[in-house]
């Protein structure tokens, strides 16, 4: 069962190229400031604008200077299903923990198709598997009853929801139990996702405030609500400056002003506007990362 703030991880650029440097000293800054579980190759890590090896190669990266110290739950979905069996075995023999594997953005598979797209993965591999459910963009909205099919493979382990709707953590508890792991996808609903039946983050925050995340987190498994409370209202309006834009955009804007490497991204994305920029430092000042 895995507990806490994970981080799903920015992927630095460096003239074009992902800058291997800054992205092993990033891991090793964020596993010294107490972050439970690293989450490479994610949406915010940039995932649909590296190429195979690239995506291949960060995940070996992020083990590497991990060397077992914390879970790492690789990105390794597509909507393509033998590309994210590609993925997702290459992980597995990389030494990831687990994999995260969104649900087929574009292609609108039905709920059968959901089913036997991550049934293939899950007979591929032999490490957890969570699904990243995430209809806000992927389009598809994965059921609970397709859910619950699949919790009754071997390997699918858990979700990551980023659906917003905050009773659908009751139902998962109810109908596929309290061992089915539930990590939300949302920083700003994260204590209600905790109070409802969760059991972490998949953080996008946890990337410039990894430590007051995971302390976030601590309190709450800790019994202390008033602490994690006190921590989420301290964080709620950097929550809320890390997608005034399309994410990443804004959270690696903030990681450039705090210095720890280049704001670069690749197109589609753009530079983050003047107005964005200015309530990302303002939100950063209002926690004191910035002066």
């Amino acid at each position: 069962m895995y507990k806490g703030s994970f981080v799903a991880l920015l992927t630095p650029f460096k003239n074009g190229q992902v800058d291997e440097a800054a992205f092993q000293s990033f891991v090793e800054w964020q596993i010294k400031q107490g972050t439970n579980g690293l989450v490479p190759c994610g949406t915010t890590g940039e995932s649909p604008t590296l190429s195979h090896d690239e995506h291949k190669r960060v995940v070996e990266l992020c083990i590497e200077v991990n060397a077992g110290r914390l879970p790492v739950m690789a990105g390794a979905g597509s909507n393509s299903t033998v590309e994210a069996i590609d993925l997702a075995k290459h992980a597995e023999k990389a030494g990831a923990n687990a994999v995260l594997v969104v649900t087929p953005y574009y292609n609108k598979p039905t709920q059968e198709g959901l089913y036997q797209h991550f049934k293939a993965i899950n007979d591929a591999v032999s490490i957890p598997i969570f699904i990243y459910n995430i209809p806000g963009r992927s389009v598809i909205n994965m059921n609970l009853d397709t859910m619950k099919r699949l919790a009754e493979l071997p390997n699918i382990a858990g979700v990551k929801d980023s659906t917003s709707n905050l009773q659908l953590p009751i139902e998962v508890t109810r109908e596929i139990g309290p061992d089915f792991c539930q990590m939300s996808g949302e920083d700003g609903t994260a204590i209600p996702f905790l109070a409802a039946g969760g059991h972490g983050c998949i953080s996008v925050t946890g990337n410039i405030l990894p430590k007051l995340c995971a302390e976030q987190h601590a309190a709450w498994n800790a019994g202390d609500v008033a602490r994690a409370m006190d921590i989420q209202l301290k964080l709620i309006n950097v929550h809320k400056a890390m997608f005034c834009e399309s994410n990443p955009g804004p959270v690696k804007y903030a990681a450039f002003l705090m210095g720890l490497f280049s704001a670069e991204m690749r197109l589609p994305l753009v530079e983050i506007s003047d107005a964005s920029k200015a309530q990302v430092e303002a939100a950063l000042k209002g926690v004191g990362l910035l002066r």
